[in-house]
């Protein structure tokens, strides 16, 4: 096989980016925007030791799972993996992915509950984040291409509220008419660099907001007609100052130049307050059903510590604080903590507190003073647990460990150096939070071996 082969390929596989798999000369050939199932023919582009890739040039025969995107821009702006694959054999593909990983990194096979899917496919993001740039004349806003800085227009993003593009649409005409520069990634020079937007569940407010290369922008007052014009959920409208060389999208400083600073999102029955560098889950419907899994396999009788790692602004630990004894929060984010002790406030839990530093040294903190946890739940970055935070966690001894993961691979082998450390995989259940991407959240509850 060499580049520019034309080959006649079955697809059998797909990654969980969404790319099919066959196979042609014994080696693994990747295909994008194919599914398993189809029949394609397909040009060789690149060809490695142990496998090659190639681009569909004519679709033969469409598997039986395939549907029609919907999308104008699917696949090229790369934020949708399976927008071409039914949400049936979507759920069913990613739910045999992590059970794979986790067989193949971890050696493991849990017992494992059906994939919990997401009610809505379409329009369940609360959150944007929109790249600026200038083409030709004319300011766009829309996306990446995957891997590349290369725009993408997107009018409507099916992904996000309908209103995220009117809302898009009329800062970019706002930028045009008022002599509001563009940020150029290759010179540092230009004022506007994203639009980000969030709103609440229910749509009734937005915040929206503008990241800029500097302190200030031209007719603001122009801007704030054009938003609240737009719509009437607006709340408040702010300025994030990121004027760092660096692909880092928002700035540490923000500031309101017109209505509110926060606004406030209703989870599990309890009251959130985010600013715009607050965190919190883009599909907040679906996070109530995945914090409730998490309630049920900590399992809380009034009785318990609580130990949240990783707690970002507070939102699993606080919807089990009210069924424990004491809840301790662990958070690297100065923001995030503070939003944590707010939120802890503003829903009159006193038994909840927060401490901002490493995950691993504060465990380590905790446990040379003698605080034992009997339930410990982890949700880290993409890059898992640091061995000697697992090593802590055991050390302390808890009845119980919640372990929720949006990366197989990192969870297998976390899973895997917990086996060998006394626990034991009790049960485990996957959550699609993010449907048409390439992505799986699970959710573990681990008990100390007798």
């Amino acid at each position: 096989m060499t580049k520019n082969d034309i080959l006649q390929l079955d697809i059998t596989g797909m990654t969980l980016q969404g790319t099919g798999i066959a196979r042609a000369d014994g080696l693994a050939v990747f295909v994008p925007g194919t599914c398993p199932g189809d029949s394609v023919e397909a040009v060789v582009t690149k060809v490695k030791e142990n496998c090659a890739y190639a681009k569909c040039r004519a679709l033969l025969r469409p598997s039986p799972e395939r549907i029609d995107p919907g999308c104008p821009v699917f696949p090229r702006c790369g934020g949708c993996a399976f927008r071409h694959l039914s949400y049936e054999a979507e759920l069913a593909h990613k739910q045999r992915e992590l059970s794979e990983t986790l067989r193949r990194v971890g050696k493991l096979a849990p017992p494992m509950r059906p994939i919990v899917p997401s009610e809505k496919q379409d329009r369940y993001r609360n959150k944007a984040l929109l790249p600026v740039r200038m083409e030709e004349g004319r300011v766009h806003a829309g996306f990446f291409a995957r891997h590349s800085h290369r725009m993408v227009h997107c009018g409507d993003c099916l992904l996000q509220p309908e209103v995220f593009g009117d809302i898009a649409r009329a800062v970019c005409a706002w930028a045009e008419e008022n002599g509001c520069g563009v940020y150029d990634d290759a010179t540092g020079k230009g004022l506007l660099r994203h639009i980000y937007l969030r709103q609440t569940q229910n749509g009734a407010r937005i915040m929206a907001c503008l990241v800029i290369n500097g302190q200030n922008i031209p007719r603001a007052d122009r801007l704030i007609s054009a938003l609240r014009a737009q719509s009437t959920a607006i709340k408040g409208i702010a300025l994030n100052h990121n004027s760092a060389a660096t692909n880092v999208a928002l700035g540490r400083q923000t500031s309101v130049i017109w209505g509110t600073e926060r606004i406030t999102e209703i989870l599990c029955g309890m009251r959130f307050s985010l600013s715009p560098l607050s965190f919190f889950q883009v599909n907040p419907a679906q996070a109530e059903r995945l914090y409730t899994i998490a309630g049920e396999y900590a399992a809380l009788t009034g009785t318990e510590r609580v130990l949240d790692l990783y707690c970002g602004t507070g939102t699993i630990g606080l919807t089990m604080a009210v069924q424990a004894r004491e809840l301790v929060g662990v958070e690297t984010v100065p923001q995030a903590v503070e939003d944590a002790e707010r939120n802890a406030a503003e829903n009159g839990i006193a038994n909840a507190r927060f401490l901002r530093m490493d995950a691993a040294e504060a465990a380590a903190r905790l446990a040379s003073e003698g605080w034992r946890p009997d339930v410990i739940v982890v949700d880290p970055p993409r890059k898992g647990c640091d061995e000697a935070l697992l090593r802590t966690m055991a050390r302390m001894k808890p009845g119980r460990i919640v372990y929720i993961s949006c990366d197989p691979a990192t969870l297998a082998r976390d899973l895997a150096l917990l086996e060998g450390l006394g626990y034991t995989v009790r049960e485990l259940r996957p959550v699609d939070m993010f449907p048409r991407a390439g992505h799986v959240e699970a959710i573990c509850w681990l008990s100390k071996q007798e």
